[in-house]
């Protein structure tokens, strides 16, 4: 028993040291990603409307519920016993982890923060990437189709658009995604791993694919209200949605895709090729970059309120389920 003491204090002391090693780094990150948007900012001043920019985050942060809805159902399709807000609050904190060098870190987050007696880390891991893959899949999908049916002129992009789509799609085919698993030796860590993805099929995968669709809209609109805050003028929220949607599908998915942290200068220049004809080569330029900060921001707000309001009630919940 005495014995068994120093490792148990152990354990807490390098998960702790762990925990404040991966808030450092991301703090590191989005330091560096905020500075740089913002210089690119400063070299074409603009006069802000500051309640058009809310509005742009908040549309953002909505657009992104269907995903973490889709990632809630893939978990309890997989048997995990979790709740609602548990996969909320891991989910949006995750973002926070793209803006680091590899993305692996948004993995780290979300499985580190819903993981529990009832919630295996191999399968949350295992939900992360059938989740983000799906949303990278629809969101190529989405510009594809737009661009090939409003836009075109935008050959290239369409070429690059359907290449995502079959490279972030095609793993997601529940099939080929379980075959990947098996492949990587998943069952080493949770046996079950192969019958517990028996339960993720096309049903599962089409209501992801409509309502993150339905996401990548909202979003769009989002890009509408930043040229808003901008006082762009002439721009119509529905019959240039295609445009916006477009324009913001892609260039996230590109951008995600890079590996880059948070896809900068990847996910500025395609949005920019596609909003030039529309806005203009400045506007479209200051719109990408401030873009990227308003959605930053939101990111940081909802992680701050998520993990600071959230924190008594989920230790609560995690100590009634006998994870202490």
């Amino acid at each position: 028993m005495n014995q068994d003491q120093p490792s148990r204090g152990t354990r807490k002391w390098l998960v702790a040291v762990a925990k404040l090693l991966i808030v450092v780094l991301v703090v590191w990150a989005i330091r560096r990603t905020l500075y740089d948007a913002l210089t690119q900012l400063g070299e074409h001043p603009l006069r802000l409307k500051p309640l058009w920019l809310l509005a742009a985050g908040g549309l953002y942060l909505i657009g992104l519920l269907p995903c973490a809805f889709f990632w809630h159902r893939i978990l309890l399709a997989l048997g995990q016993h979790v709740q609602l807000r548990e996969t909320l609050r891991a989910y949006y904190i995750g973002h926070l982890g793209k803006y680091v060098p590899g993305k692996a870190m948004v993995v780290v987050i979300r499985v580190g923060m819903i993981r529990s007696r009832q919630v295996s880390a191999s399968v949350a891991a295992v939900s992360v990437f059938f989740e983000t893959l799906t949303m990278m899949a629809v969101g190529a999908f989405v510009a594809a189709a737009i661009l090939a049916t409003r836009f075109r002129e935008q050959q290239f992009l369409f070429l690059v658009a359907v290449g995502l789509m079959v490279a972030a799609g095609l793993p997601t085919f529940p099939p080929i995604f379980k075959r990947l698993v098996r492949a990587l030796h998943v069952s080493k860590l949770d046996p079950s791993i192969a019958e517990k993805l028996e339960n993720l099929g096309l049903g599962t995968l089409l209501m992801g694919w409509v309502s993150i669709g339905i996401g990548w809209g909202v979003m769009g609109l989002s890009l509408w209200a930043v040229l808003q805050s901008m006082g762009v003028s002439d721009l119509e929220p529905v019959g240039q949605l295609p445009l916006y949607t477009a324009s913001v599908s892609l260039a996230m998915v590109a951008g995600f895709l890079s590996l880059i942290p948070g896809g900068a200068v990847v996910r500025e220049a395609v949005l920019t090729q596609l909003m030039v004809p529309c806005v203009g080569q400045l506007a479209a330029l200051a719109a990408a970059i401030l873009l990227r900060i308003v959605w930053l921001v939101s990111e940081m707000t909802i992680s701050g309120i998520l993990y600071f309001v959230g924190t008594g009630g989920l230790d609560e919940g995690r100590g009634a389920r006998g994870e202490g």
